[in-house]
């Protein structure tokens, strides 16, 4: 007998005539959500501002958005990407004040532009992170910046959800600079806002700044952390407020990141 393959009752969904690359904000409580958290807000909004979306086939149509490259559960971020495909044309400003206006305060969308040729993924190759130890003296994260940057591995382990993994922490760090007192008294303020509340509260207070390459897995602001702990036994004695400043295509050179929208936000303005 030959069972012939189901197919989804009714016409098509239209097909998706625009892309937009959307950059959203973590800032706050909001830092706390998680990537499935946000997804749920994501559609929740989008049903409320009306976003014309453009759906994939098949007996259980989701809408057409595309996530890069999440900052993880706990650690702000001012630079999240994501991807948007529509099935009406839409104006990328009032899109994204329509969009922000149905977010919950905290997650909130900075910039909406056209999607460029090139993939959103192939743009976002590292980070450049602030990392704030509220009660770490800056001198000793100095010294275990230097031991750590003199090594050529330092390998850290993380606990995944099939087990522990080791991971080579030091490879991909580009950059890793403190932030000193003297630096903050001169009006070198850090960059996020948890930097300067931190700053602003007058304890002792180290700042540390990360550019970091995006490998698989992904080496993150934590296992930088462990690793200092690894070869200079260093541990905060507050927990560290983490802050993505920055995400796009990295300068293997310079050790910067370009912005990943500047491209489309160029040609829109022409």
């Amino acid at each position: 007998m030959i069972h012939l393959a189901r197919t989804p009752d009714g016409p098509p969904p239209p097909p998706a005539v625009q892309k937009l690359r959307i950059r959203y904000a973590k800032r706050g409580r909001l830092r706390f959500t998680s990537h499935r958290d946000f997804q749920r807000a994501l559609e929740r909004a989008l049903r409320r501002a009306n976003v014309p979306m453009a759906y994939s086939a098949g007996f259980t149509p989701h809408p057409k958005v595309s996530y890069a490259n999440a900052a993880p559960t706990g650690a702000a971020s001012e630079a999240e990407y994501l991807e948007i495909s529509l099935a009406q044309e839409r104006d990328p400003q009032e899109l994204r004040a329509a969009l922000d206006a149905a977010l919950p305060p905290g997650l909130d969308v900075v910039e909406v532009v056209p999607a460029g040729e090139r993939a959103l993924a192939d743009r976002l190759t590292g980070s450049r992170w602030e990392i704030v130890l509220p009660g770490t003296e800056p001198e000793a994260l100095a010294a275990a910046v230097e031991q750590f940057l003199a090594r050529e591995t330092v390998e850290v382990e993380r606990l995944t959800k099939t087990g522990r993994r080791a991971l080579d922490a030091r490879a991909p760090v580009l950059r890793l600079h403190v932030l000193g007192a003297d630096q903050v008294d001169q009006g070198d303020l850090p960059d996020s806002d948890l930097g300067r509340a931190a700053v602003a509260a007058g304890r002792p207070c180290a700042i540390l700044h990360l550019v970091v390459r995006h490998t698989t897995p992904a080496v993150r602001p934590d296992d930088v952390l462990t690793a200092l702990r690894a070869v200079a036994d260093l541990a905060p004695v507050s927990p560290p407020q983490v802050t993505r400043l920055s995400q796009g295509l990295l300068d293997e050179v310079e050790g910067t990141v370009a912005d990943p929208l500047a491209t489309a936000r160029d040609a829109a303005d022409a």
